[in-house]
């Protein structure tokens, strides 16, 4: 099967470095993507977020087909074009999004009928359409359509679901058919139930993608829960291709699926948390509406090269925020984005001086001591 190419070049435990190769540029892993949901990673612009470090960005299946649509952005040249983002694009499968529509969809074993969360209109995703949709967006990195089963869920319902999902990943590797240059990812799927997972594993193994991704977690189960799958799913799949962990999630999130075997991971939360005044730093995450913050000279974080730390103190940010001012949202983005790109170049570091043990204790160390009070 042709499309990435993908290289591991270090292990250290569990925990892996590499790169993924692909025509339009190289993803270093362990990767974070920012998620570009409607075509633009909300208040940044393309060359901002290709500054923060990021090799690659998430579209969404979902809300483009809806708007502007999958057929209008084909006709004027592609995602990539379109968004004016020249590296790597994975999109996903809509599976997610439809999930969450749990009062507006009807679910068979043909596909997904729902309707619009924009104007109520009716639609129709089937692991063909999906195919197509992620083909005319001309996404990189295209995922398999699936169910996301919600949590809790009992075990035969998640049994059920599992293997619906495996029987569209089948058909969404028909669809998908050869595309050089491209790449398909499957998605395990069973919940928190290991012989699920173990199923759902060798079923993906069988069909055969490009990468594979541990889907259904991050869905309310809790980190300890979360991190209690990721002890055995990943050692499921195979070692010879990228493991993607969807939608995480906080930095402890996901510095524990790295140290579990993970190699990327999305999240809408640092560009979201930045449009809401949450800020991560080295020293934890800190909410830049508090008053203590109006006074304070400082950047949000010393050790920190982005912009809103070079160049402005928290009482400036704290300010923009409180007035609702736009480059507030720019500035806490800008700033979410560098860090968790930070974190990652940090673990690739580490993993490939095989020192990723002693680099997990000293930033959960770090986490711990809180945002210091100015003197």
């Amino acid at each position: 099967m042709t499309g990435v190419n993908f290289h591991l070049a270090a292990t250290d435990g569990k925990a892996r470095t590499g790169v993924l190769r692909t025509p339009r540029g190289d993803v270093r892993t362990p990767a974070f993507m920012p998620v570009g949901t409607a075509a633009t990673v909300k208040a940044m612009l393309p060359e901002s977020v290709a500054a923060t470090g990021a090799d690659i960005l998430l579209g969404n299946t979902y809300h483009l087909m809806l708007r502007p649509t999958a057929e209008r952005i084909d006709r004027l040249g592609g995602l990539h074009r379109f968004m004016n983002w020249d590296k790597p694009i994975l999109t996903d499968s809509g599976g997610f999004q439809v999930m969450s529509l749990a009062a507006l969809r009807k679910l068979t074993e043909r596909g997904v009928t729902f309707k619009s969360h924009i104007d109520g209109s009716k639609h129709e995703i089937t692991p063909e359409r999906s195919m197509e949709i992620q083909r005319l967006l001309g996404s990189d990195i295209v995922m398999c359509f699936d169910e996301c089963p919600p949590f809790p869920i009992d075990e035969g319902a998640s049994l059920d679901s599992m293997r619906l999902s495996m029987r569209w990943a089948a058909r969404s590797r028909d669809a998908f058919g050869d595309r050089p240059g491209h790449a398909l990812f499957g998605i395990q799927q069973g919940s928190v139930f290991h012989d699920q997972r173990a199923e759902s594993a060798a079923a993906l193994r069988e069909i055969g993608f490009d990468g594979y991704a541990v889907g259904g977690l991050a869905v309310g189960e809790g980190q300890e829960a979360m991190f209690e799958v990721l002890d055995y799913a990943p050692d499921m799949l195979p070692t010879d291709k990228p493991r993607y962990l969807m939608g995480v999630g906080k930095p402890s999130d996901i510095v524990g699926a790295v140290k579990r075997g993970i190699d990327m991971m999305d999240c809408v939360l640092p560009s979201r948390s930045g449009r809401t005044g949450q800020v991560f730093t080295w020293r934890g995450a800190l909410n830049i509406k508090n008053a203590r913050h109006q006074d304070d000279p400082r950047p949000l974080d010393e050790s920190c090269t982005c912009p809103a730390c070079a160049n402005y103190s928290r009482a400036y940010l704290h300010h923009v925020f409180r007035s609702q001012e736009i480059i507030s949202s720019m500035l806490l983005t800008w700033h979410n984005l560098h860090f968790y790109q930070q974190l990652m170049a940090g673990m690739r570091a580490a993993i490939a001086e095989a020192r990723f043990d002693t680099w997990e204790a000293e930033f959960h160390a770090r986490q711990a001591e809180g945002d210091i009070e100015p003197i």
